[in-house]
């Protein structure tokens, strides 16, 4: 085993940072170091906290630390923040608000940049939650950078999906649209002490309702939980709701799972083939763009020869 992979599995936090560090970075060694982890993954329950800006996703996330610490689990949690236009680094805003548990042995918490990523995770974070698991956290908390409708890559790496949704969300059609919402697995209404909570969990039942005919047959129904994150209530009722859906899992989960690997394989595939892409193409485009730039060829065309060169040297 590796060095790295051994003091990972042994718990040590700096080997933690260090390694998601190189992952974030590329590092060659990486691959080499998750494939000796993989072997000590998949204990690990992975909860997905998703919704728009300032709705009240890392207030949540600090109370579920401090419930499942007081229920003895260990917690990871990788916070998802905007990327810096100037050095390409995390804001660091998410893990701010969670500093009361910095001292804490059994939570390991890290902030990680979107780094140009779409979907409201970062490119690191599948390989980050392996790391994690392998450290030996019970729970890992995964909060997305909170991006809006399109914010749905979080499903292919979480057991359990949490949608918060702010008080005002909007009329009817809103609430109804496609994309983050049809990925819950709970909804979560924040901040519900303000005026519109009660309208928005009755948007919410609305869009529920429409779609009646899927949970007809015992499918899971996505429950709607009113909460005051900032106070801590309704905490409790959110594990409790998290709970259950993760025993409908354990006893329904088998192609679920399937899909998951399956997802996560492409998902390697893809970001290596890539990367292998570009790192063999990077000296080979001047001749292309200077055939674009003349107005001899234009970007499809040289990009099909491109990616036919790279093929025929594999």
């Amino acid at each position: 085993m590796h060095e790295t992979a051994r003091k990972v599995v042994a718990g040590e936090v700096h080997a933690v940072s260090r390694l998601i560090r190189d992952i974030d970075d590329g590092d060659s060694e990486v691959p080499a170091i998750l494939k000796d982890l993989y072997a000590h993954t998949g204990k690990a329950y992975v909860i997905g906290i998703t919704g728009s800006p300032g709705v009240g996703k890392s207030t949540i996330v600090d109370q579920l630390i401090s419930h499942l610490r007081d229920a003895g689990k260990s917690v990871g949690v990788l916070s998802v923040d905007p990327t810096s236009p100037f050095t390409g680094g995390a804001i660091l805003g998410d893990r701010i608000r969670m500093q009361r548990h910095a001292a804490d042995q059994g939570v390991f918490i890290r902030s990680m940049a979107t780094r140009g990523a779409f979907g409201g995770l970062s490119r690191s974070t599948r390989s980050a939650i392996k790391v994690l698991d392998a450290m030996g956290k019970e729970f890992i908390l995964v909060e997305t950078v909170g991006v809006g409708q399109d914010e749905v890559d979080v499903v292919g790496c979480a057991d359990t999906t949490i949608v918060v949704m702010p008080p005002g969300m909007g009329d009817d059609i809103q609430a109804i649209k496609a994309g983050v919402l049809e990925i819950a697995d709970i909804f979560v209404v924040n901040k519900a002490d303000l005026d519109g909570a009660t309208r928005a969990v009755n948007h919410l039942k609305g869009m529920l309702d429409l779609d009646s005919a899927k949970y007809s047959d015992g499918e899971w129904k996505p429950p709607i939980l009113m909460i005051e994150a900032v106070r801590g209530r309704g905490i409790s009722e959110l594990l409790a709701a998290i709970d259950q859906h993760r025993e409908r899992g354990q006893s329904s989960g088998v192609d679920v799972a399937r899909e998951k690997v399956k997802e996560e394989l492409l998902d390697v595939v893809r970001t290596s083939l890539v990367g292998r892409c570009l790192d063999y193409l990077e000296s080979r485009t001047d001749k292309s763009v200077e055939a674009i730039l003349n107005g001899e060829s234009d970007p499809y065309t040289e990009s099909e020869n491109l990616i036919n060169e790279f093929v025929s040297s594999t």
